[in-house]
């Protein structure tokens, strides 16, 4: 895990001009890689590297990396979980390694077969490659969108790094914003690929690859899109086997997710998803911690994950540790917290104060169950959100319907502090526009209170659809369209993002085995057997051991932080008199908290 920046020069720009760009943009992203600083400079391009050292942890493996012959340099950032198989491939075939990295096995297998080699990667990864021989710059990113990919065209080439902040810390690049990605943060509560919050900066989509001649970039071009795992056709496979099916998959993908040359902790909560984690790796023979962290305005109530956790831990033998945090903590890290963040968020303090247990307990590696409740069917919108779309067509199908429904929505949403469901009326009769009401934060015509008229129009133009940002949910079911849209747009735009930026401030790698390519390849044609919960139970069941029944039956939660309290202390004195909205005493706190991760 580490961060790379670079720039590829328009020709007659001089390397001169670019490189303390370069060097800033690096230092902005020190914590994502404090082991090592490399940087490379030559005709055409400046790469530079921050290293966070996992598997080789020698010296001989900074970055840049030049391949045998000198031709190609590479910037890496995340992990090759399967580069030890390709590695025997690349021997057998005759080449020469002379590290035990995973980056000289990307960067040779690269130099052999070009962006063909990108379907053959299990990982988490964004890496640019230069090519001295033709002067090209290629930019890939892996098909979940795990890790962080940025770009910019200037008018002396193109820039790139991990983060939009590490961009702006060049000084090369306009802070003018960006219409589409204020719209699409409050709208959503993060901000939507590939946009940011600035004009011209842009995310590179995840499963895309970019390539770059004479600094100018061309059309991103997708290599693998996930929705696909989701429109295929269904496999019937009978319960038993498909059980036999999951236990192998998500063994495998834990294994593969263990390959590191440090130890590796992992997040234990009270859930099934990091609780079969935890029982699959100790059947696996890997000796790691397990994490909790609590807070004491949880104590004695469900949201309460500690003790659940300990009993989990004492089940599959792990060593614990709790790690309570407190109102206080919270505040004094509200600071670092909003420096951290790289693109504004409504979510992932939760990830950073596990992340920062981690840490603490000396590890540069944990796993993490995110990605669990999108692949195994475990949100409560994967029913309502169908009933939601089929009660609502059948209402707009009566004339007149959803006129009548304008004026009493609206009233409920203004007394009982449930404001989106003033936008039931407009958004009812479809899955998108269901879907769009379950996990939005703002409503499309209370955008102009928040970033003006012009504004909020432009963002919507680019942003597209009835439920903006939103594409076709095109699925071979229902709930596989809400599979689809929560793993392409909650998942790859607020849980991961967050994942990166919150562990990453801690010089923490986040690994994410239930978010895995080749495991949503193998059980994602059989997603319509994993409604009604059967899904979850299956994870449960994966270890040889399976979950305790406590796990099981418990309540969903959620891995929650008592913001709504720790705010109350502050965010209801702030001035809010600008923006009637937010000024009710009722207001969802998360309305609130967004405006201030962007002021």
């Amino acid at each position: 895990m580490c961060g790379i920046a670079g720039f590829a020069l328009t020709p007659g720009v001089s390397k001169d001009l670019v490189l303390d760009a370069v060097r800033r943009m690096s230092e902005r992203m020190r914590v994502r890689g404090p082991d090592a600083n490399g940087e490379w400079t030559g005709d055409g391009a400046v790469l530079g590297h921050r290293r966070l050292a996992i598997v080789d942890v020698d010296a001989r493996a900074n970055q840049p990396m030049a391949s045998a012959d000198g031709r190609y340099l590479i910037v890496f950032n995340g992990e090759i979980y399967n580069f030890r198989e390709l590695r025997r491939d690349l021997e057998a075939a005759g080449v020469a390694l002379h590290t035990t990295s995973d980056t000289e096995v990307l960067l040779a297998l690269f130099a052999r077969d070009g962006e063909r080699m990108l379907p053959r990667l299990r990982g988490m990864f964004a890496f640019a490659i230069w090519d001295t021989r033709s002067g090209e710059l290629f930019l890939a990113r892996d098909p979940y969108g795990i890790k962080p990919l940025y770009y910019a065209q200037t008018n002396r080439g193109l820039i790139f790094a991990s983060q939009v902040k590490a961009l702006l810390a060049s000084g090369l690049v306009s802070g003018e914003r960006e219409p589409a990605g204020w719209a699409g943060f409050f709208l959503w509560g993060s901000v939507p690929e590939p946009w940011t919050l600035f004009r011209g900066m842009f995310a590179l989509p995840a499963g895309h690859w970019l390539r770059v001649r004479s600094g100018s970039a061309a059309a991103p071009e997708c290599w693998h899109d996930i929705r696909a795992h989701w429109q295929g056709e269904e496999c019937k496979v009978p319960a038993k086997p498909l059980e036999e099916q999951v236990r192998q998959a998500v063994s495998d993908s834990v294994r593969a997710h263990l390959v590191a040359d440090v130890p590796v902790s992992v997040f234990l909560s009270g859930g099934i998803d990091s609780g079969a984690i935890a029982g699959l790796v100790s059947e696996l023979g890997a000796r790691i911690e397990g994490i909790t962290v609590g807070f004491e305005e949880f104590a004695g109530l469900r949201e309460d994950e500690t003790s659940v956790a300990r009993a989990v831990a004492k089940h599959y033998g792990l060593p614990h540790h709790v790690r309570m945090v407190s109102r206080a903590e919270f505040e004094q890290d509200i600071p670092h917290i909003l420096d951290a963040m790289d693109q504004p968020s409504i979510d992932g303090v939760n990830t950073w104060f596990a992340s920062k247990a981690v840490a603490e307990r000396g590890y540069k590696v944990v796993l993490s169950g995110v990605g669990g409740d999108e692949l195994f069917y475990g949100y409560p919108s994967f029913r309502q959100v169908p009933r939601m779309a089929a009660l609502g067509r059948a209402i707009g199908a009566i004339p007149g319907a959803r006129a009548l429904l304008d004026a009493p929505c609206a009233t409920i949403a203004k007394y009982r502090s449930r404001p989106k469901l003033a936008g039931v009326p407009r958004f009812m009769n479809s899955l998108e526009g269901a879907y769009f009401l379950r996990r939005s934060l703002f409503l499309p015509a209370e955008l102009p209170a928040l970033i003006g008229e012009d504004m909020a129009r432009d963002g919507l133009a680019k942003l597209g659809g009835d439920a903006p940002g939103v594409t076709s949910a095109e699925a071979r079911d229902a709930a596989a369209a809400v599979g689809m849209l929560e793993s392409t747009l909650y998942l790859r735009n607020q849980l991961l993002r967050d994942s990166d930026w919150a562990s990453m401030a801690h010089s923490l790698e986040l690994r994410t085995p239930l978010a895995d390519a080749q495991l949503l390849a193998t059980l994602g044609p059989n997603s319509r057997a994993f409604e009604g919960g059967v899904g979850k139970a299956m994870l449960a069941n994966a270890p040889n051991r399976p979950l305790l029944d406590l796990v099981v039956r418990r309540r969903k939660t959620g891995f929650n932080v008592p913001m709504a309290s720790w705010l109350s202390k502050w965010i209801d004195h702030r001035p809010w008199s600008d923006l009637p909205l937010l000024a009710s005493p009722g207001t969802p706190w998360a309305r609130r908290w967004a405006r201030i991760v962007v002021d």
